[in-house]
């Protein structure tokens, strides 16, 4: 097939090298092109073009811009000569992605790729592009004080016309060689000759050796750049990436560290959304989290604010997190109407599973995420705070940062930890059109939360991340070296319990509600207080059933002092029953209700004696029972029926907000592109709309074929199991043409397979405004 343009060379690729690259450059199949013609199109615009150069590495990018300066065509052996290597992956590079097309003999770059890059290799436009600004009567004269005939035989003069214009001159010059090659000066476009140039600028502008594009800018013709960099390309050609060097630890240590963190990480978040469940907070009128929630959330969890803004971040971002139902997004007022920040149902599942597949759908998540949450607390360009879980913490760069971080981490030796320095310079060349100071702050940013979130150790990738990153199974990988889960403590009569690992799910739950956390690290110890006991007798538990679970769980008898403390606790907790008076005080205990009357500290607590065994109060409930506590005594809530009210049911619940699974987040590999089986189905359609183009050429519009007659060589197309082209009407009326491969016609309709659509439809017949035979047509 002849290959004389771009839309033939596609035609002629085979459809591995079709999908190979939709693979690449998924944003050709979305939506899927009418045909090659309409994929050529697409390939080349400006904007399709400077996504596929964003994707080349710094190798890649230098042979295109070498392709742009070498004349067109060319061939692979003038490249090598221009470039002085073997760029030979480099070319086949470019070919995949649709940049370069043709033969080794006439290699050329994709329609519009020249305009793309304004200045390849740094180098300035050909000298007839440079002068083309010029009117005629000027550069008539520019070519007779140098006794030119044409621009072009500036390209002969260039050595002669440099030495003739002096060092001075020359040092100009080299200053534009490398690049850029624009420079600024006043009075470019001013009238000079050789005889009346007085500055080095003007000798130049003179001797056509400079090229004024406006009245403050000049240029360096392409020709002359060439010349002074003795006919080289590039300075230096850098073939391969910088080096990724560093601490070097063993990879079975960062595998543990990192698992660590990672268990740390969703007990974490774990601890966070139960205390949200509990105690949310509000949505902020944009849709955020307010900063002092935020702090305060980090302060409960002994964390810094960035590290709690991250792990909000990614809970939202895994559907474990969502806005109240009650939040509209209309911004009005200070906060979002009652809205407030909710685990989800997702959540209650997301606890039930094992911890490993529990983190892979919390990596996975910020994975993907194009939120930053390195940007909370900063302010935007118009000196606003952004603040946490708002619109504004969104960066679209983001995944494929994170993505391309964690590429530059695997590329490194197994144990080595590069610094933040050297990942970027290996991002540079692997993206060098990417770039900027945000870019180099998520670079940062990504590093410390891969960290945080146990995706690195030791600033080094964790065999379980590489294995998400391939799209293992990561779970697994992450099990392997996850401390056995323990189901015993050490409890200690000084009221504390040691566990020598991390608990098993229902035991840490359970220890979490009766005690509180005095430290962490190697061992976790747990420390009961009466605050703690009454926490879990709040929550429903019994004395006895709260001994009998702590000495099922204890590697030792359980000491007297803790089972004094439980009974102790459990004998004065609901002696006090608070209702709603505002609020009442009920006791089977005259003496007490008599106690807290004589107590100065409950005058503001404004009480009256209903009987003698209930107080009334004007103060709300809740503050009530806190108040009371306060005092040293253990009430608990009482509902309208005279029942104990279970604090700890009462965490809230939002939507399921749907944005992960476990699932998801497996297979979410980042920059792998559409699914398999889309990219087959869009190759599909384009060789059917192709064959369609093709076919309709001699008609040059859809068929026009008599009813009956297109009835009858439908039945004789499907009997003979041949293929046709028709002309069809949609609902809206609008004409389209289709390959189809007839099966039957009944009740008023065609069933055939649609070539175009690669699957099978039903065509209502009297939509349906002609036929033609595929084969006879071509």
């Amino acid at each position: 097939m002849s290959t004389d343009t771009y839309a033939d060379w596609l035609r002629a690729r085979d459809d591995d090298e079709l999908r190979a690259l939709f693979a690449c450059r998924p944003e050709l199949i979305t939506p899927v092109p009418a045909d090659i013609t309409a994929l050529s199109s697409r390939a080349s615009a400006p904007s399709a073009l400077s996504r596929a150069l964003d994707r080349l590495d710094r190798l890649a990018l230098s042979v295109f811009e070498a392709l742009l300066v070498l004349p067109f065509p060319t061939t692979y052996g003038d490249l090598v000569a221009a470039t002085g290597a073997d760029v030979r992956g480099a070319v086949e590079r470019l070919r995949a992605l649709a940049l370069v097309w043709g033969s080794d003999e006439e290699l050329r770059v994709a329609p519009g790729a020249r305009q793309a890059i304004p200045h390849p290799a740094g180098l300035g436009p050909p000298v007839r592009e440079a002068f083309a600004s010029y009117p005629s009567d000027r550069l008539s004269a520019l070519l007779a004080d140098l006794g030119l005939d044409s621009v072009d035989d500036i390209t002969g003069r260039v050595g002669v016309l440099v030495q003739d214009a002096g060092p001075e001159a020359r040092a100009a010059l080299d200053r534009l060689a490398w690049g850029p090659p624009i420079g600024k000066v006043e009075g470019a476009r001013r009238p000079v000759t050789i005889a009346t140039a007085n500055s080095p600028i003007e000798r130049l502008l003179a001797r056509g050796l400079l090229a004024a594009t406006d009245d403050r800018t000049v240029t360096l013709p392409r020709e002359v750049g060439l010349h002074l960099r003795g006919g080289r390309v590039f300075r230096d050609l850098a073939t391969t990436p910088p080096s990724l060097g560093g601490t070097v630890r063993a990879q079975a240590l960062i595998d543990r560290t990192a698992g660590g963190q990672a268990l740390t990480t969703v007990r974490t978040i774990e601890d966070l959304l139960e205390r949200w469940g509990v105690d949310p907070p509000g949505v902020l009128r944009s849709g955020g989290l307010g900063i002092r929630d935020l702090r305060a959330t980090a302060a409960a969890l002994d964390l810094p604010d960035w590290t709690a803004a991250l792990l909000v971040e990614v809970a939202y971002a895994a559907g474990l997190l969502a806005r109240s139902g009650d939040y509209d997004g209309s911004g009005v007022g200070g906060r979002g109407g009652d809205a407030l920040w909710l685990p989800t149902q997702s959540y209650d599942l997301w606890r039930l599973h094992d911890p490993e597949r529990r983190w892979v759908t919390v990596a996975g998540a910020w994975l993907r995420m194009d939120r930053v949450p390195g940007l909370a607390g900063d302010r935007d360009e118009r000196d606003r705070l952004i603040n946490a879980l708002s619109d504004e913490a969104i960066r679209a760069s983001a995944p494929q940062v994170r993505r391309s971080v964690l590429t530059a981490l695997a590329n490194a030796e197994p144990g080595v930890a590069p610094t933040a320095e050297d990942v970027y310079a290996h991002l540079g060349w692997h993206e060098p059109r990417r770039g900027g100071v945000l870019r180099e702050r998520l670079v940062g940013w990504t590093l410390r939360e891969a960290e945080a979130l146990g995706v690195t150790g030791f600033k080094a990738l964790a065999d379980h991340s590489r294995t998400l990153l391939d799209g293992g199974d990561a779970a697994k990988a992450l099990l392997a070296v996850l401390p056995t889960p323990v189901d015993h403590v050490l409890i200690q009569a000084d009221l504390t319990a040691v566990a020598p690992g991390p608990l098993v799910a229902d035991l840490a739950r359970e220890l979490a509600l009766a005690a509180d956390v005095e430290s962490t690290g190697g061992a976790t110890v747990y420390r009961f207080t009466p605050e703690s006991v009454r926490r879990a007798l709040d929550a429903g538990r019994g004395a006895a059933e709260l001994i009998d679970l702590l000495s099922r769980h204890s590697a030792t008898a359980l000491p007297q002092p803790l089972s004094y403390l439980i009974e102790d606790v459990a004998r004065r907790h609901g002696r006090l029953r608070v209702g709603i008076a505002s609020a009442y005080v009920r006791s089977d205990d005259p003496a007490m209700l008599e106690e807290i009357m004589a107590d100065r500290r409950s005058d503001q607590l404004r009480l009256h004696r209903l009987a003698p065994t209930v107080l009334a109060s004007r103060v709300p409930r809740a503050e009530l029972l806190d108040a009371l506590r306060v005092l040293g005594y253990a009430p608990v809530a009482e509902s309208a029926e005279g029942s104990v009210v279970i604090t700890r049911l009462d965490s809230q619940r939002a939507e399921s907000a749907g944005h992960g699974t476990y699932e998801q987040a497996r297979h979410a590999v980042l920059g792998a592109g559409p699914d398999p089986s889309v990219i087959t189905a869009a190759v599909r359609a384009l060789r059917a709309g192709d064959e369609a183009a093709r076919v309709s050429a001699p008609y040059g519009s859809p068929p026009r074929t008599p009813a009956a007659a297109m009835v009858q060589q439908l039945r004789e197309a499907a009997d003979r199991g041949a293929r046709v082209w028709i002309g069809y009407l949609d609902q809206q009326g609008q004409a389209s043409s289709r390959i189809i491969e007839p099966a039957r016609i009944e009740g008023g309709f065609l069933t055939a397979y649609d070539a175009t659509r690669a699957a099978i439809h039903r065509f209502a017949l009297h939509r349906i405004t002609g036929v033609a035979d595929v084969d006879g047509a071509t």
